[in-house]
């Protein structure tokens, strides 16, 4: 099956839109496009929420538009522009919604609550109306959500309404500010948190089921509901329950995701990381039958905001990662002429060989492997703060180990996998269980993560203790920390007398190793005396093999060739015996994404650096390719020359900057790596 577009267009609400969609319907057949998803009253042309003549001429805009674009053969969907409202910016409530309330006090002056009976009513009336015009999606916007919601600091959640509920779940009176102070409290989480999380899902899921049940019964079964979502990290905040969300959206058992995975403008080609695990952690959270079309974000639009080879390095991402449409947001609201930007039309005609390609091989995914990043869906309910009244504080998100791992070349997974990462505090999510079931195979901490599990008395299987945290502004013992050595009797002689820098990283934990436990570097001040150690390994009792890094903020060490080369040496450690994950090399920000499938295994590989470079994959055995495709930019895909030796493939071209190279092995190979 080819790949789909669909592509969101904005028409004027005006006596003019039959036109706007007939030169739309045009501008989409020339273009590929598969569906159209009608933006009606958006950005420059919000007033509001809309109600009375307003809404009339946008569902009179929708109707006209709607027959025309499927009279020229197109699907259509609509994007309502608000639920409870993006940001202010001037607009203000004309409803008598009762408004978002910020931690601090601060009210919104266009952005309603979640509780309030007023919204709910209008939400769900204007679902219910449009509904009838039997669109195949009605998407809800990203502001479905409690945080960010400008100029309210962090969001809303915090209006009386929604305190009378948290009052009853509490079985006590309660104010804004206690709650704020108890939530964000240093240390221990108060109990408060995890129940004022229950009253922000719980009115969530209640508005959920409202919308759903008016549009399956305003478009007698026909229509889906979609949903656009951020970052998962800001979500846990809230205390989301993915499952349960998707559940109260469902029509007829089926409901539609657009992930936010990608920026909106121009970016380094390295946050091609991000948007990986961004969709991989992602495709984890949600039920299997909710169908995904991530959105392709260029804002303000066109190549004034990003370039062409940006915007089809993150569709060709999107389609690798089982992409079932791509949600194209590439032009501009404000325009209303889709004829006026036919290098859109260059674009996606030239996209569509690569995304057409990648489609019909990776439709057989059966799931993501690599280094294991665990993540808990109520982590943030378990946070330690140090910083009261900051709730952006309580986000916890393994995208920076991800960055971390994919950024030198070693594949990630959101799934279970033999050898697991543990950063930050995310280690506070999981229960003793869980925790001893990770240290008896292949893990790596950093210091934070240490600590905790040193706190939660765990020490004697990671092979050290953590005495304490030094903050890099503290006064220390020898003076700050400045270096990271190899010694010159390292067992890996390649490394051997390397220094690295940890003059930047926020903060280091003090290691103490435990008998048996080799250190792998040393930590050194300026004037280059001892600090303590940098990276420790140990074999434990259980049979697991453990790697302990000082650093706390791995993602923001300096990124170099001998960074690298520690890194592979320490996940091929964590591996034991039998290795079988690919390791990526030959050039900065090689980044791989490895798939399983029914025949075997799908390596995807994209230079996030500006210069070419030629990949080196390290693999266990000697592999049995069945196939090697070079996409670059814009072009047709070719095939690539690769060069096999012993545990080795060498492409032997470039791979431009933002290209992919994909790499598929044979069932003999695949058995070992799904393992």
């Amino acid at each position: 099956m080819p790949a789909r577009y669909h592509l969101r267009f904005h028409i004027h609400p005006t006596s003019a839109a039959g036109r706007q969609a007939a030169e739309l319907a045009d501008f989409c057949l020339q273009s590929g496009v598969d569906e159209v998803v009608l933006l009606l009253g958006a950005e420059e042309f919000y007033n509001g929420h809309p109600a009375g003549d307003e809404e009339d001429r946008l569902y009179d805009t929708a109707a006209t538009s709607a027959a025309v674009l499927r009279g020229a053969g197109l699907d259509v969907s609509l994007n309502p522009w608000v639920t409870a409202g993006h940001a202010d910016r001037g607009r203000r409530d004309r409803h008598g919604f009762a408004p978002m309330v910020g931690p601090d006090g601060q009210a919104a002056a266009g952005q309603a609550s979640f509780a309030c009976p007023r919204w709910r009513a209008w939400i769900t009336a204007h679902y219910a109306r449009f509904a009838g015009l039997g669109f195949r999606v009605l998407w809800l916007e990203d502001d479905f959500r409690y945080h960010n919601h400008a100029p309210l600091e962090w969001g809303g959640g915090f209006e009386p309404l929604m305190l009378e509920r948290l009052a009853e779940l509490a079985g006590e009176p309660v104010t804004r500010e206690a709650v704020v102070a108890a939530v964000t409290a240093p240390g221990a989480p108060h109990p408060w948190r995890a129940l004022l999380q229950e009253t922000w899902r719980t009115a969530q899921l209640e508005v959920a089921a409202l919308v759903a049940d008016a549009v399956e019964k305003h478009s007698a079964g026909r229509s889906r509901l979609g949903l656009m979502s951020s970052v998962p990290g800001a979500h846990a905040v809230e205390g989301r329950d993915w499952p349960a969300l998707f559940d109260a959206l469902s029509i007829g058992g089926e409901a539609v995701h657009r992930p936010h995975f990608a920026p909106y403008s121009d970016a380094p080609g390295r946050e091609l990381s991000h948007s990986l695990w961004t969709l991989d952690v992602q495709r984890i959270l949600r039920p299997p039958y909710v169908r995904t079309e991530p959105e392709i974000e260029n804002w303000p639009h066109t190549t004034w905001s990003k370039s062409d080879t940006q915007t089809w390095s993150e569709m060709v991402t999107a389609q690798i990662c089982g992409a079932d449409a791509l949600f194209l947001n590439v032009l501009p609201v404000q325009s209303g002429h889709a004829r006026r930007f036919p290098g859109v039309t260059r674009l996606l005609r030239r996209s569509r060989p690569a995304l057409d390609h990648v489609a019909q091989r990776h439709r057989r995914q059966l799931g993501t492997c690599g280094v294991g990043l665990p993540l808990h869906p109520d982590a943030s309910a378990h946070v330690h703060t140090e910083r009261p009244g900051h709730l952006a504080d309580l986000a916890v998100d393994p995208g920076p180990a991800a960055d971390f791992l994919l950024r030198y070349g070693v594949p990630v997974t959101a799934e279970e996998a033999p050898v697991r990462v543990l950063f930050g505090q995310v280690a506070r999510s999981f229960d003793d269980d869980a925790l001893r079931r990770m240290l008896s195979g292949g893990l790596l901490v950093d210091g934070t993560a240490a600590r905790i599990l040193t706190e939660r008395g765990f020490g004697e299987l990671l092979g050290v203790t953590v005495t304490e945290i030094v903050d890099r502004r503290a006064p220390s013992a020898n003076g700050p920390y400045s270096l990271e050595c190899v010694p010159a009797s390292s067992a890996h002689a390649a490394d051997a007398d390397v220094c690295l820098s940890v003059n930047l990283q926020p903060a280091l934990a003090r290691l103490c190793p435990s008998a048996g436990a080799e250190v792998r570097t040393s930590v050194l001040t300026a004037d280059l005396k001892p600090w303590g150690p940098g990276r420790c390994e140990f074999t434990n009792s259980l049979g697991g093999r453990v790697a302990v890094l000082a650093a706390t903020a791995p993602h923001l060490l300096p990124y170099d060739d001998d960074g690298r080369r520690l890194l592979h040496a320490t996940v091929r450690y964590l591996e034991g015996d039998e290795p079988v994950l690919p390791l990526v090399s030959g050039g900065p920000y090689l980044i791989p994404r490895l798939a399983r499938t029914g025949q075997g295994w799908q390596l995807a590989v994209t230079n996030g650096s500006a210069d070419p470079a030629r990949p080196r994959i390290a693999l266990a055995d000697s592999p049995a390719v069945v196939e090697a495709t070079l996409l670059a930019p814009l072009a047709e895909p070719a095939s690539a020359a690769l060069t096999a030796s012993v545990g080795t493939l060498l492409l032997g071209q470039d791979l431009p900057h933002r290209g992919w190279l994909l790499v598929e092995g044979t069932a003999d190979d695949g058995q070992r790596v799904n393992r």
